[in-house]
């Protein structure tokens, strides 16, 4: 289960509880936001999707503990073009 809660406009306290609980923070640009989303969805949404994508990929205890959105693209490049077929933007 993934719970995404707002620290602020652009952070996010992320926590996944699956065999282990892990608790991430995560910062989303107001311009990555734009480009993957289009504003056709809350936020918060995007975030949610980010971590489905990962946890496709890797366990949870694997996902960095604090990072900007973007830096999912560097270690997965087919992560954009996904996160907006997962968004339906």
């Amino acid at each position: 289960m993934i719970k995404v809660g707002k620290i602020s406009d652009q952070t996010f306290k992320v926590t996944v509880e699956e065999k282990v609980k892990t608790t991430h923070h995560v910062t989303v640009s107001p311009q990555i936001y734009q480009k993957l989303t289009d504003g056709k969805m809350p936020i918060e949404r995007l975030v949610e999707a980010s971590f489905e994508f990962l946890l496709q990929r890797e366990p949870n205890t694997s996902i960095l503990r604090s990072f900007d959105l973007p830096v999912i693209g560097r270690y997965f490049p087919e992560y954009e073009q996904t996160i907006r077929g997962m968004i339906g933007s």
